[in-house]
């Protein structure tokens, strides 16, 4: 117990330095955590590491899929649902179906129900992956949409996939009719579940005497009751948590009503999400050893050749598949036909955004090690391996070749969207303006306080500068340049301020509760110069 503890404390601690590395080479964490994983799996020495399918399932898997839905926009989830809905449902069936019949024909032994559960394994990409390789790069609002609205569906329809292809081999039977029926009761029962345990929990924040400490555990409570209570009654656990999370952000504002609650929230996820995404990628690589132990009669270089077919088969179907979609829809959707036309760009950095990760090997490792009559699996060490393959692949050789895609394109905003500069300007005008109405509203300002009227004064100023910005809103080289001197020195400033909180720390003069305050309203001061527009 004491070693495994050990284990995974020094794993973490390798992890959070390789994320540091990563940072500092300018590489997406993900694929440097995986192939750092590899190459420390393959130490002498290094004990050998047996991902269990379940820890990824019901550790990893809800939480993760939780926060992607709670940071999602539903109104732009809404808008681009059609596309969404087309890579999530059309794309992992179709990937499905050829990479089954693509298995078939190329892999000796290799019967077509094997075909499909390995086409439901290997065809969701990774959500974690695309939007980490996608951070600070120039990639339109819509392409975000499309490729993270995809990654928490896409899950769900492909674990369904993979249930039934492994229920039509311990079983021999198969009924399309049967599968399409149970895949629509599974996925909108999932649904249902979620929406209700959301509920609960919506009422719980909203009227109970909860503290901030209190809704932060709820909130890390929820994607896992939400999962284990669809999984009880056999539906999906996936599309529970996700319109559960898609529900309770919808109505967060309602729920959490107070800064330090948001701020606390937003703090133990963040630590949370990035501790559990660390943890798994380098699991990923460091599973290898053991995938390549459980080979048996194939060679390495015959598993290495199919896993890279396999590969590029799922690639090309997706750079298919997206370019095909995007016309399918207009031309059958008149509705499709009056927004903006996406052109080339867009679909083929959504195509080329398809790297795979951790569920899609979790599903694989979930295969069961005897048929229902006692006999070995067929293949199914072959299956685990194809899919590392096939992760190692796309995450590697996508994920390093995605930025250049994208700056080859030279891709700007598709949609008419506002730059952040205005829209921050426009907000500030509106909430300063509720904020002057709200205090001539009750007559606060003719009872003498001097710290109201002190506060109109400064709203008045504010709400006259955000109008004169907004009637000419053009940002000139004098201006960055001014905009840059300006972060600068205050930072040297808080700095130094830091310096003289830690000098007061030994002084003893002043309690740590009130310096940690200081501390925090320090922290929002930097941020606010460092991301504001000025």
């Amino acid at each position: 117990m004491h070693d495994n503890l050990l284990f995974i404390l020094a794993l973490l601690f390798a992890a959070m330095l390789l994320v540091m590395l990563a940072q500092k080479l300018r590489i997406a964490y993900p694929i440097f955590l995986v192939l750092a994983g590899l190459g420390i799996g393959f130490i002498p020495g290094i004990p050998l590491l047996k991902l269990e399918p379940e820890l990824i399932f019901l550790v990893f898997l809800p939480p993760l899929l939780y926060e992607a839905a709670w940071y999602t926009s539903w109104k732009e989830f809404k808008k681009w649902s059609g596309g969404i809905a087309m890579l999530a449902f059309g794309l992992v069936f179709i990937t499905s179906f050829v990479v089954a019949y693509a298995a078939h024909s190329f892999i000796p032994g290799f019967t077509l129900a094997l075909g499909f559960l390995l086409g439901g394994i290997i065809s969701p990409p990774d959500a974690v992956a695309a939007t980490t390789v996608l951070e600070g790069l120039k990639v339109p609002r819509r392409t975000i949409t499309i490729l993270e609205g995809e990654s928490l569906v896409n899950d769900a329809s492909s674990l369904i996939v993979f249930r039934f292809a492994l229920a039509a081999i311990l079983t021999g039977a198969f009924s399309m009719q049967q599968a399409t029926g149970q895949f629509f009761l599974v996925a909108g029962m999932g649904i249902v579940v979620g929406l209700a345990g959301a509920h609960v929990m919506y009422v719980i924040h909203r009227f109970m005497p909860t503290s901030p400490a209190i809704d932060a555990t709820l909130t890390v409570m929820t994607p896992y009751i939400l999962f284990l209570s669809a999984e009880h009654f056999h539906f999906s656990g996936v599309m529970a948590v996700v319109s559960g999370g898609l529900f309770m952000s919808f109505r967060a504002h309602e729920m959490f009503k107070t800064g330090r609650t948001r701020v606390n929230m937003t703090g133990v996820w963040h630590t949370l999400i990035f501790a559990l995404n660390t943890l798994v990628f380098i699991l990923i690589g460091l599973d290898l050893p053991e995938i390549v132990r459980g080979l048996g009669d194939v060679s390495m270089a015959e598993a290495i050749k199919y896993g890279i077919f396999i590969s590029f088969i799922a690639i090309g179907i997706r750079l298919l598949w997206v370019f095909c979609s995007v016309h399918i829809l207009r031309w059958f959707s008149e509705k499709e036909k009056l927004k903006p036309s996406p052109g080339w760009k867009n679909p083929l950095i959504i195509g080329w955004a398809g790297m795979r990760g951790v569920v899609s090997l979790a599903t694989a490792l979930s295969i069961p090690l005897y048929m229902s009559d006692g006999k070995a699996f067929a293949h199914r060490d072959l299956i685990i391996f194809i899919t590392f393959v096939v992760i190692f692949v796309t995450l590697v050789f996508q994920g390093l070749t995605l930025p250049a895609v994208i700056k080859l394109t030279d891709i700007g905003e598709l949609d008419p969207i506002l730059p952040d500069h205005e829209q921050h300007a426009g907000i500030k005008l509106r909430l300063d303006t509720v904020a002057l109405q709200r205090l001539n509203a009750r007559h606060t300002l003719a009872s003498g306080n001097s710290l109201l009227k002190g506060y109109a004064k400064k709203l008045e100023r504010e709400i006259e500068g955000q109008q004169e910005y907004l009637r000419s809103v053009e940002v000139c080289i004098n201006r960055n340049i001014e905009r840059e001197e300006f972060q600068q020195v205050m930072a040297d400033i808080h700095d130094h301020q830091r310096k003289e909180l830690s000098k007061m720390k030994n002084e003893k003069v002043y309690t740590d509760e009130a310096i940690r305050k200081a501390e925090q309203m320090l922290d929002i001061n930097d941020l606010r110069v460092s991301e504001s527009p000025l």
